[in-house]
């Protein structure tokens, strides 16, 4: 392993410049807003205010899931928060969700407005509201929050260490993309060795924990997180593979990906979502036409 350049800690630390790299210009140590600003409402019951990333595509594929089944109360408003922008420190938002990130949902059929923040509690206060993509069984329902848990505890190796040093970074770390690929190869040896056996995490039953686990684990598979596919080796988790590529065919999860995207392919695009007739009239490719 190459040396790098060695750097001592001050006994303490201040913000003084910013730290460099994709992100660097709404990162910041402390919380709160920094401008005013009102969100917007629709008409539905639900107002997502969030991005396509993994964690908002959790929330959009919940819902495309719950309206593909039947459940017509779960329709919402889909409104594009561009974090590269700040719009996650508005005051509007800062109220809905302190600690600024996305995504972050309201619901509007409530006696007063509930707001609930965090992907994986957003997952849960939806297959609790609607009784489903949760099992009963206390079993698989305990496997199901196994897996939901283990998602939320592991990612941010995937995506704040792998990512950040792999691809974000200003500059090339050996140590640490080191560290943190070989986290994340852990991590898919894991889930690799438990979907050998398993259709999907909490058994034979699709659940939350796949709709958490999917836009992180199955999009890395498919070679379409950080450009790191072949660093990686991801061809070799052929049973996360096939977990990904079936919940890929399911037409809630196609829709529930484009839901406030902003880049990719035209037709992928959907960057506000206020209507099911959205899909078909006003991804880029319908708006360009």
């Amino acid at each position: 392993m190459s040396n790098a350049s060695e750097y001592t800690p001050p006994k303490v630390w201040t913000w003084d410049s910013e730290s460099g790299g994709r992100f660097a210009s709404i990162n910041r140590p402390v919380a709160g807003p920094t401008h005013d600003k009102t969100l917007p409402v629709g008409k539905h019951p639900f107002q997502v205010y969030s991005l396509a990333t993994p964690n908002g595509v959790k929330v959009t594929v919940m819902l495309e899931e719950l309206l593909e089944r039947g459940h017509e109360a779960a329709e919402y408003d889909a409104w594009l928060i561009n974090i590269t922008e700040g719009d996650q420190f508005s005051s509007g938002y800062v109220a809905i969700n302190p600690n600024s990130k996305i995504p972050v949902m309201v619901d509007h059929s409530t006696p007063s407005p509930t707001r609930v923040f965090e992907s994986g509690s957003i997952l849960l206060y939806l297959a609790e509201k609607f009784g489903a993509f949760l099992p009963t069984d206390h079993a698989a329902r305990t496997e199901a929050m196994n897996w939901l848990f283990w998602q939320m505890g592991s990612a941010p190796f995937l995506g704040g260490g792998f990512g950040h040093f792999y691809a974000y970074a200003p500059t090339k770390i050996e140590y640490a993309i080191n560290r943190y690929a070989m986290e994340t190869k852990r991590q898919l040896d894991v889930l690799n060795r438990h979907l050998a056996d398993h259709e999907y995490l909490a058994g034979d039953e699709y659940s939350i924990a796949d709709m958490a686990t999917w836009p992180w684990y199955g999009a890395l598979v498919k070679g379409l997180l950080y450009e790191a596919g072949e660093f990686l080796q991801v061809q070799s988790y052929e049973h996360v593979i096939r977990w990904a590529d079936a919940i890929a065919d399911r037409p809630a999860a196609q829709r529930g990906r484009k839901v406030n995207r902003v880049w990719g392919e035209p037709a992928d695009q959907l960057p506000e979502r206020h209507d099911a007739s959205d899909f078909e009239l006003s991804t880029l490719d319908q708006r360009q036409g």
